[in-house]
């Protein structure tokens, strides 16, 4: 077993994945850190599996950049995945990044996130109707990927009837950042991120002409700037209104999803939650642990720097494997074990440091209310055919999973 283990880390290319592998990547990721936990790709890419590997790395702003302009410019080219992609929140550094993210985080305020709780139940409330007339559900349409996009319409406040092209555009758009990327995904998300801005431009233009509420609309705040008299530019606010789409939709989506489909694999966990449903909290932490929603993040190193006993020259890119770190025994227990008690959980699936996700509050939130009532309502739910998974490394998911109501 142990020199199987070391075949995979030894033979394992972010370029060239196998079906078995998006399947269940963590035997991978796990002789990855037991082998090779600092692992030099063929395309020069370092890439990481230890917890406190990702937490130094995260932490270290200074030698490790967020910054994406040097990485994407040969994978994209001056095209418009390019652009939005190095100067949304996510890909740029201080003082770029501070700035941004306080806006945002201004209208994010725990106050704020609390007074969507009503609104967010009703939406809730509302899918499960509509499921139980139907007698079965398609779990991500008809459930999971419905919430987000209409919790994240509602910040923008994006008029409902204008809400259909969302979900579409984000998954274009967060599809071109795999490791691997074709031509037609290219096209599509170039395509995606084109059609967005000329619909933000229109958004843009009328809530200038009127305002909503700063301390609930995000948009309006994002165009009214700090009363100190901070702005965006207008590149800058319509790229991180996609931005917000993108890093809101897909995750949550996946949160969701993976959580339900988690909670079916693990029946004793699911009865445990069915009967102590104050459990809810602890058990959103695990099924982001344990299934992290977004697997992968990246880093560029700006001088050299020792990290895990190797030595990284300034310029290397490094691939940072949250879906490993989550399952790194130095950290987690028995971190193979899903255990919606599991605590203390500090797990890196909304990262840590500077770029701590902006919306975590948010997004579980939405897992504890979406997750809670759907199993409250149908506690004898099943997983009733074949899922589908993405098909991606960087965000996993499902595209489809069939369910009974039981």
């Amino acid at each position: 077993m142990n020199a199987d283990a070391k075949a995979l880390a030894a033979s394992f290319d972010l370029e060239k994945l196998t079906p078995e592998f998006y399947d269940n990547p963590y035997p991978t990721y796990r002789a990855l850190r037991e082998n090779e936990p600092v692992k030099r790709l063929a395309s020069g890419t370092v890439f990481l599996t230890r917890y406190d590997d990702l937490v130094t790395t995260y932490k270290n702003t200074k030698s490790f950049s967020s910054d994406k302009k040097r990485e994407f410019a040969p994978k994209y080219g001056a095209t418009p995945l390019y652009e939005h992609h190095t100067t949304s929140l996510v890909f740029n550094d201080p003082p770029s990044h501070t700035r941004v993210r306080r806006l945002i985080m201004g209208a994010l305020s725990p106050r704020a996130i609390a007074s969507m709780e009503r609104g967010l139940i009703k939406l809730v409330d509302g899918l499960l109707d509509a499921i139980a007339a139907k007698g079965h559900c398609e779990l991500i349409e008809d459930f999971a990927a419905s919430i987000p996009i209409e919790v994240i319409g509602n910040l923008l406040d994006v008029p409902h009837d204008e809400r259909g092209p969302l979900r579409d555009w984000s998954l274009a758009i967060l599809g071109a950042l795999e490791p691997v990327v074709s031509a037609e995904v290219a096209a599509r998300g170039n395509k995606a991120v084109a059609d967005f801005l000329v619909y933000l431009q229109t958004l843009v233009a009328r809530r200038r002409a009127k305002p909503g509420n700063p301390e609930r609309d995000v948009l309006t705040r994002l165009i009214q700037g700090e009363g100190s008299g901070e702005r965006l530019t207008e590149k800058e606010l319509l790229h991180n209104c996609i931005f917000l789409l993108n890093a809101g939709h897909e995750t949550t989506t996946n949160l969701i999803g993976n959580g339900l489909v988690a909670l079916d694999r693990h029946p004793d966990q699911k009865q445990l939650l069915i009967e102590n449903p104050d459990m809810i909290k602890t058990a959103v932490e695990e099924m982001l642990r344990y299934e992290s929603s977004n697997q992968l993040g990246n880093r560029m190193t700006t001088e050299r720097v020792e990290l895990g006993g190797v030595m990284l020259e300034a310029g290397t890119s490094v691939t940072l494997c949250i879906g490993a770190a989550n399952r790194d025994p130095a950290q987690f227990p028995d971190p193979e074990r899903f255990d919606i008690a599991r605590t203390p959980n500090r797990h890196l699936a909304f990262a840590t440091g500077a770029h701590q996700c902006a919306g975590m509050a948010l997004a579980r939130l939405e897992g504890a209310i979406a997750i809670s009532r759907f199993l409250a309502r149908f506690p004898n739910y099943g997983v009733s055919g074949q899922p589908v998974r993405g098909g991606r490394v960087r965000f996993r998911g499902f595209l489809s999973v069939p369910c009974s109501l039981g």
